[in-house]
């Protein structure tokens, strides 16, 4: 959607994808998660262990 090269998008900043983003859509497309709501989804979506392909 917003037309950036491989390169350019990962030259830009979380901030500068941000207001790219804001001037297209015409509006912030969420707000920061609070502390509650990133624990709930902490719990709901635990850091698993993986071997990567080892047994």
């Amino acid at each position: 959607m917003l037309r950036l090269s491989p390169e350019a998008f990962w030259r830009a900043t979380p901030r500068e994808i941000a207001a790219a983003a804001e001037g297209l859509f015409g509006r912030r497309t969420a707000a920061p998660l609070g502390r509650s709501e990133l624990a709930a989804l902490m719990a709901r979506f635990p850091d698993r262990e993986t071997t990567h392909g080892r047994d």
